[in-house]
């Protein structure tokens, strides 16, 4: 939909990033639900960058890249928790977020391009 494949695209290879941060800064934590929650949330981001990308319109891609920065949020969110329940270090769960942020930001940029 874009002109290029899913796996060129830099907001998709910031999203298999974090996916890989929240899959290694959680494999010590024995919450399962928690765990569990966070890795499907982050693994959701690239995936609905990469469902929309093979869909026909530009208004379908669009309407997956809302549902994967939905899913930015999400990841936030627990990381916010995860400093609580002292999963990870305040430090990292910001710098998650700050990655995070930013995936959102180009996820919105995108969608707003195709609604154009």
């Amino acid at each position: 939909m874009s002109g290029k494949r899913f796996e060129e695209m830099e907001v998709w290879q910031m999203a298999q990033d974090i996916a890989f941060s929240v899959y290694s800064d959680f494999k010590e934590v024995r919450d399962y639900g928690f765990c569990d929650q966070i890795k499907r949330a982050a693994v959701s981001v690239s995936n609905n960058v990469a469902e929309g990308a093979e869909r026909q319109t530009p208004a379908d891609f669009a309407r997956f890249l809302d549902i994967a920065k939905g899913s930015c949020g999400e990841v936030r969110s627990m990381y916010y928790l995860a400093v609580k329940l002292g999963f990870v270090e305040p430090s990292i769960a910001e710098l998650r977020c700050a990655h995070c942020e930013s995936i959102s930001k180009q996820l919105a940029g995108f969608a707003k391009y195709l609604r154009k």
